[in-house]
């Protein structure tokens, strides 16, 4: 796999130039998946899980049929499994810092610092304003939305 100039990779996603596709058509592909059948598909939001972890993870296991159990619950194992989750403890594993891939790359190339929102930081606010509108087009009239940061 080629690394390339931001700039370069930007622009390629944004015409979807991509290793499997377009983003977008993977997202709503799985969008609609979930729509019509929500008992296989469980679509989660990185934004989501961000926001409430443990209400996230308790809403896996639900949907995975291994319900956490009051017991479980009080015993604080749905913390404990978001932290053994937690982008943080991921990053820091030896596998992760100094691991790679078969291709050739860096495993910490998959990390940056697992903020919401984070990309204004590298994008320049015409990057960051093209890809608002080109995700808004391209997810219209499915109902899938995700939050502005």
């Amino acid at each position: 796999m080629k690394l390339f100039p931001l700039e370069k990779a930007f622009e390629m996603a944004c015409q979807g130039v991509q290793a499997y596709g377009p983003f977008w058509e993977h997202v709503l592909g799985y969008w609609k998946a979930n729509l019509e059948q929500p008992g296989k598909i469980l679509f989660l939001k990185y934004e989501d899980l961000k926001e409430d972890v443990n209400f996230q993870v308790k809403r896996l296991a639900e949907f995975l049929g291994c319900p956490f159990s009051v017991g479980e619950e009080s015993r604080g194992v749905i913390e404990e499994i978001s932290k053994l989750c937690s982008f943080d403890h991921l990053k820091n594993l030896e596998v992760n810092k100094s691991g790679k891939h078969p291709i050739g790359h860096a495993n910490s190339v998959y990390f940056r610092k697992g903020k919401v929102g984070d990309s204004r930081n590298y994008l320049t606010s015409s990057m960051s304003d093209h890809l608002e509108k080109l995700v808004e087009d391209k997810l219209n009239g499915s109902g899938l939305t995700f939050k502005k940061s």
